[in-house]
C-alpha cells in the first residue's frame, strides 16, 4: 500500500477545500457536544459521507451534510452502546481488557462507517465486510492505516484547533486507503 500517495490525496483534497472542511468540522463537534454524544456518530457518518463525496467527485463539503446519514442513527446508536456498556465493563474490571476491547473493535471496524455511508449496508454487513478487510489481505498495511488514523485523530483531538484541521485529513486519509481497497 502506498501510504504516501493516500497522506498527498488527503492533504490536497485538505488544503483545496480548508474553509467548508473547517465549517463542516465545526458542526459537527457542535452537533455531537450539544446532543451530549448522542448523535455523534450519525453526525461522523454524514461527515464520512460528506468527505467521501470530496474524494469521489470533488464535491465542495456543505454544513447540511452533517445531516444526510440519519437514517443510520438507531444502528449505529445501538452499536455505540453496546460497544460503550462491553468497554465500560473492561475497564472496570480491570483496565487492560477494556484497553484490549477497545482497540479490537476500532481495529475490526475500521471501515465499517465508510462501508454504509459508501453501498448503504446494514450494520452488521457492514460490520462484516469491514473485519473481512482487515482480517484478509495486507493485515500489516491495514495495522499501519489504523495506527496512523488513531494517531491523527487523537493528536487532534488534544486541542481544538488540532482538531479542526487533523480530523478531516485523518478522515480522508481512511477514505482514500477505502477507496482504493473496495
Amino acid at each position: 500500500m502506498d501510504i504516501k500517495y493516500h497522506f498527498e490525496t488527503a492533504w490536497k483534497h485538505c488544503i483545496g477545500n480548508i474553509v467548508p472542511l473547517i465549517i463542516l468540522t465545526l458542526v459537527v463537534a457542535a452537533v455531537s457536544i450539544v446532543s451530549i454524544g448522542i448523535l455523534a456518530p450519525v453526525a461522523f457518518a454524514g461527515y464520512t459521507h460528506s468527505l467521501f463525496q470530496l474524494l469521489k467527485t470533488n464535491r465542495e463539503p456543505k454544513a447540511q451534510d452533517v445531516f444526510s446519514q440519519l437514517k443510520l442513527f438507531l444502528p449505529l446508536f445501538i452499536f455505540g452502546l453496546v460497544i460503550f456498556i462491553i468497554a465500560i465493563i473492561g475497564f472496570t474490571l480491570f483496565v487492560i481488557p477494556g484497553i484490549l476491547f477497545t482497540i479490537i473493535i476500532g481495529y475490526t471496524c475500521l471501515y465499517m462507517i465508510p462501508i454504509m455511508v459508501d453501498k448503504k449496508y446494514g450494520l452488521m454487513d457492514a460490520i462484516k465486510k469491514s473485519i473481512s478487510i482487515v482480517t484478509s489481505s495486507h493485515v500489516t498495511d491495514h495495522i499501519i492505516v489504523f495506527v496512523i488514523f488513531c494517531a491523527l485523530t487523537t493528536i487532534g483531538g488534544s486541542s481544538f484547533i488540532g482538531f479542526l484541521f487533523l480530523q478531516p485529513f485523518a478522515t480522508l486519509f481512511l477514505l482514500s486507503v477505502y477507496e482504493k481497497i473496495k
